[in-house]
């Protein structure tokens, strides 16, 4: 069956926020958030669609694709193509279904369910930077001639951006692009390496530099004279996907396939990769619920001491640790994807310009993107590491497959962005919105004195009171060192990289929580005083509270070199003296663990 667009679907009423970032100035928790429980029908059967292909065209090939068959890779997208899967969130006019971020997230996770990273990696390119630059920014003719061959599958896509001297610092690439003497075409030359797809694209978004400053986008077709693509290389994982150079030697590409504008080549690269983020973390939590549903099974049949393993305490845990942390990834994808679309839903789809006004509305959410991208591969990363553990020597051994998972996994913290480049964002963004007064830190502030004064309870009607008031005061300890780090730094904060870093994980840890208690109470009544969605978010409210008061101290170390003033110092003591919450969490992940045993999948 293939897909089609429904009417607009309206999740106003559950999102409220319009724009990145609001929320570090807001009470906790205050608004309801767009969650896994709030899909619409719709959502739930694309879900349903995109696992049952995964579990019977995947699944079932994992082996085959290993071993870089791109002829059966092809086939499997063309397959995806004809079920209106590659077309999801991109135009009807051109084939695509036109439907939301939302549907889109689920596809790239769902995708993951058929166990084989690699083929997630050909997908993702396909449906995501290799084609987004053309949906967003191309012309009306760029678009015909190319979009319906990307979205039926016939044609694949690649995305070329990083070179020999610079990945992280994209800007600084050295091809160039110099218009011919009859005005053409762009003659390029240079190289791009690691390139995703690019052993069987026909299609790639190059960037390169016109006049040798001017960051520009061009599309190239793989039949040009003048282009030519590498051996692919030999990789430590993602075996299955094909990663080549690209090298461009006085390659003539018609002026009509310049994308975009001469010098807008940053708002194609950018904003291709803010979606490439989230989706990306869609697809680690997809391979992490499929990582602990075959640990579960192992667990339960792997006998040690004349028991199974899973009746161990310390494996218990493990298998609690590994939940809570992918409960917490799917509940912060799915929120920043419900802003996300919210924010987008109040554009005008009727408008010439629809596509390019997206891109810029979901600029605005460029912090949470980063965010969802670190959180989902370090979430990905934790819980192969963990399930790589519980099989012990048999997890080293190819034929089982949490070894294939452990190896293809590493890579979800380089590429979109590397982590550290995503935390750096994630500060530099909120310094950005502090100066431009889109986020003020001191309106926030000034209710400090009377809040560190302020006690609470828990009633039976808010159950999660008094961590509402641990991740408040969690908020007032983040923005008063901020606002700190700010006054001392000034713009130079951007160098301080460490010190960003820490403050990146703590507006993280910030999101997560509130995320997570927005969730878990707006789908869980008074009446059920105890669910294991509960125990999830007490748990990791209880050492996400602890992981920033340890942050903190660190940030003012480092701020003040040393010698913090005190009236700063009686202020964050107070403050992190509500954090701790005094949560028996080895009760409850033993619990949660027991849970999942019963349940013998990932049951949220």
């Amino acid at each position: 069956m293939a897909l089609k667009k429904e009417k607009k679907m309206n999740i106003r009423e559950i999102i409220k926020i319009k724009t990145g970032g609001q929320w570090l100035v807001s009470p906790p928790a205050e608004d309801t958030v767009f969650c896994r429980e709030s899909f619409s029908e719709e959502h739930k059967d694309i879900e349903q669609l995109v696992l049952k292909f995964a579990s019977e065209q995947i699944y079932p090939n994992i082996r085959k694709i290993e071993k870089l068959d791109g002829k059966l890779s092809r086939s499997i997208i063309k397959e995806m193509g004809d079920l209106g899967l590659l077309g999801v969130d991109a135009p009807e006019e051109f084939g695509g279904a036109e439907l939301d971020k939302i549907a889109a997230c689920i596809v790239s996770e769902g995708v993951s369910f058929g166990g084989s990273a690699s083929f997630g990696c050909t997908f993702g390119v396909q449906t995501g930077i290799g084609s987004l630059g053309i949906v967003f920014f191309g012309t009306p003719k760029q678009k015909k001639k190319y979009l319906p061959k990307l979205i039926s599958g016939e044609w694949i896509s690649a995305y070329g951006l990083t070179e020999p001297s610079s990945g992280s610092d994209a800007l600084s690439a050295k091809t160039t692009a110099v218009l011919s003497e009859d005005g053409k075409h762009y003659v390029l030359n240079g190289e791009k390496q690691f390139i995703s797809n690019g052993g069987w694209a026909d299609v790639y978004t190059i960037l390169a530099q016109v006049d040798g400053n001017k960051f520009s986008g061009f599309i190239v077709n793989r039949d040009i004279e003048g282009f030519s693509v590498g051996p692919e290389e030999k990789k430590m994982g993602m075996k299955g996907s094909s990663t080549t150079s690209l090298k461009f030697t006085n390659a003539k590409v018609p002026v009509e396939d310049l994308l975009y504008e001469v010098g807008k080549g940053a708002n194609i690269a950018f904003n291709a990769l803010n979606i490439g983020r989230y989706k990306l973390a869609a697809a680690s939590i997809g391979g992490s619920k499929l990582a602990i549903q075959e640990t579960l099974k192992y667990a339960m049949q792997r006998k040690q001491f004349g028991q199974p393993i899973s009746e161990f305490d310390s494996i218990i845990g493990k298998i609690a640790d590994i939940t809570v942390q992918t409960y917490v990834a799917d509940t912060m994808l799915y929120r920043t994807v419900g802003m996300i679309q919210d924010a987008i839903d109040d554009l005008e789809n009727s408008d010439p310009n629809f596509y390019k006004k997206m891109g810029e509305t979901m600029e605005k959410f460029a912090v949470e993107a980063s965010m969802a991208k670190i959180y989902g591969s370090e979430t990905s990363s934790m819980v192969v590491n963990n399930c790589l553990q519980i099989f012990g020597g048999y997890g080293f051994i190819e034929e089982y497959p949490i070894a294939m998972a452990y190896r293809d996994d590493r890579i979800n913290q380089i590429w979109e962005g590397t982590n550290e480049i995503n935390r750096a964002i994630i500060t530099g963004y909120m310094m950005k919105k502090v100066l431009m007064e889109e986020i003020s830190l001191r309106d926030y502030l000034k209710n400090l004195n009377d809040f560190m004064v302020s006690s609470v309870e828990p009633t039976d009607k808010d159950l999660f009171k008094r961590e509402k008031h641990g991740l408040e005061s969690a908020k007032m300890v983040t923005v008063l060192i901020f606002q700190e780090a700010l006054c001392v730094f000034g713009q130079d904060l951007k160098h301080e990289q460490q010190l960003g870093e820490a403050l990146a994980d703590m507006f993280t840890h910030l999101f997560t929580a509130e995320s997570l208690i927005a969730r878990v109470q707006q789908t869980t009544s008074p009446e059920k005083k105890s669910t294991m969605a509960m125990n999830i978010a007490k748990i990791d409210l209880a050492e996400s509270l602890l992981d920033i008061i340890s942050l903190s101290g660190k940030c003012l170390n480092r701020i003040f070199e040393e010698n913090t003033p005190q009236n700063i110092l009686d202020k964050v003591e107070k403050l992190t003296s509500k954090m701790t919450m005094n949560t028996d969490t080895i009760m409850l992940k033993k619990l949660l663990g027991e849970y999942m045993f019963e349940q013998k999948k990932y049951p949220f």
